[in-house]
């Protein structure tokens, strides 16, 4: 009887799963079949059905990616690659509740070419150990997630092209999720999705989706910046360009799906396709800045924030931040001197980052939060600067792109080799203990009618008069206090110019 409870009954059959700590994790579960030979570049088709128990206790390839990109910037190693990665992660705190728990799906972040669900910072224990289930996933990376050729479209009528496979791969886990969470102890009817960087996008645009509705009910993004998302006619060219790189010269379909999946990621960057999604398909029929602009994002509860040293990753992919100083100093010298005002900053290097920051990722929660109130919807809206304490020398400006997601997730305990030289301390632990409450309790409690989240500082909804901002961290160290009309005059300034200065 001891090993009954690591048997599971799921709608395509039975899982074995494992224990950890008392916390019940089923890794390696498909959710779809594999996207490989003629479904490439195809909306995810049912998983077939299994007769056997299925083994559920090893994690499941992830996306073709570049292993050392990974490694680098990622999070860790990403385990064994292949175009067959549409496989997710369950944990567990008890099969069978008195009540079915709250359910919160993470949705990796990585630029969409790198990352997977199984990564050390995502794992899911120590979540489920406070109430909730806790689902990880793997979904289409690079052009094997977003794609646009001639050739491909002509499989579809007219006005129906798919683009954005990796956004449907999310679909189907969801789907996934609303078919079977309920024999892991979860509630259907209660599902948060939330991401990190390009996994916040994911929430974007899945709050942006006609195709999303009713498969989730709430979202957590973090550290979603504001690019604009890539136009339909700019991806079939580079779709076309990318077919003439490899060889190909009027593509078929079944031409492009015999091109080797490792051939794709090692394509000259003028061939990539950035960190956004594609606009114009049926998934995402308009840009997730419009939706937004417009309020016609779904009408669900929204959390979003960002971190105090987002210019980080500005830095890691050669953006220099002092550049756009030094283009207005040139170019507009009344509008930098606004600028300084604003920030009272006199340091081109400092201003810089701060104004990178701003426009690259404060300027998507400002709108979002202002878009959320339109809609008659609660959001609420964040800004992490808390650096660990071993890590402040390190860190100067601030906390990094990413640096939040441990602490949300509450694994500072996860073996991570990236931190080995800094490890984290006991209050870093305590803080994480107090900042993962705030998404535990959004996951528990937020609903389109709720005023404010409780913790251990109230945390009201965002409305334009109070435009009150929860800071999870103040220069860097342990505090979390609201802040009234944060940034507010710099957000709106940098709103109006973002689309013609900030450039990845």
């Amino acid at each position: 009887m001891k090993n009954e409870p690591l048997r599971i009954l799921t709608a395509e059959g039975a899982l074995r799963g494992a224990i950890d700590d008392g916390i019940f994790v089923f890794k390696g579960i498909p959710y779809a079949a594999p996207p490989t030979g003629p479904l490439r570049w195809r909306a995810p088709r049912p998983a077939t059905p299994w007769q056997e128990v299925r083994d559920a206790t090893q994690w499941g390839n992830a996306s073709w990616q570049n292993r050392e990109y990974c490694l680098l910037a990622g999070g860790g190693d990403p385990g064994p690659l292949s175009e067959d990665c549409l496989y997710l992660n369950v944990w567990s705190p008890e099969i069978q509740p008195s009540r079915p728990l709250p359910v919160m799906v993470w949705i990796h972040g990585g630029g969409f070419t790198i990352g997977a669900g199984a990564l050390s910072p995502y794992n899911g224990k120590p979540l489920a150990a406070r109430g909730v289930v806790v689902v990880t996933l793997n979904y289409r990376l690079g052009h094997l997630g977003f794609f646009a050729h001639p050739a491909l479209d002509a499989e579809s009528p007219r006005g129906e092209a798919i683009n954005n496979f990796a956004l449907l791969d999310q679909i189907a886990a969801l789907q996934w999720v609303q078919r079977n969470i309920a024999a892991f102890g979860g509630d259907r009817r209660n599902v948060t999705i939330f991401g990190e960087s390009s996994g916040g996008r994911s929430v974007l645009s899945l709050f942006a989706s006609p195709l999303a509705a009713g498969l989730f009910h709430k979202g957590i993004v973090q550290s979603a910046y504001s690019l604009p998302d890539k136009k339909r006619s700019e991806a079939l060219a580079s779709g076309v360009a990318t077919a003439h790189h490899l060889g190909l010269e009027n593509a078929t379909a079944e031409e492009l799906r015999a091109l080797p999946a490792d051939s794709f990621w090692s394509l000259p960057p003028h061939l990539g396709n950035g960190p956004v999604a594609i606009a114009g398909d049926r998934v995402l029929p308009k840009p997730v800045v419009e939706v937004f602009a417009a309020a016609r994002q779904h009408r669900y509860p929204l959390m979003i924030g960002y971190n105090s040293d987002e210019a980080s990753v500005l830095e890691f992919f050669g953006v220099d931040p002092v550049a756009t100083i030094t283009d207005l100093r040139a170019r507009r010298p009344l509008l930098l001197k606004m600028i300084r005002s604003l920030y009272d900053e006199h340091n081109d290097r400092r201003l810089g980052r701060k104004v990178a920051r701003d426009m690259a990722f404060g300027t998507m929660t400002w709108l979002a939060v202002q878009a959320q109130h339109r809609r008659g919807v609660p959001g609420w809206r964040y800004y992490f600067d808390y650096v660990s304490e071993n890590s402040r020398d390190l860190c100067p400006d601030g906390s990094w792109h990413g640096n939040e997601i441990p602490y949300v997730m509450d694994t500072l305990s996860a073996e991570n080799p990236q931190q080995a030289n800094r490890p984290f301390t006991d209050n870093d632990r305590a803080f994480a203990r107090r900042v993962s409450e705030y998404w535990l309790r959004f996951a528990h409690d937020a609903t389109e009618f709720s005023h404010q989240l409780q913790g251990e500082i109230p945390w009201p909804a965002w409305r334009p008069g109070e435009d009150i901002t929860l800071r999870f961290g103040v220069k860097g160290e342990a505090a979390i206090r609201p802040e009234t009309r944060f940034m507010r005059l710099r957000l709106r300034l940098l709103r109006l110019l973002v689309r013609a200065m900030v450039r990845l």
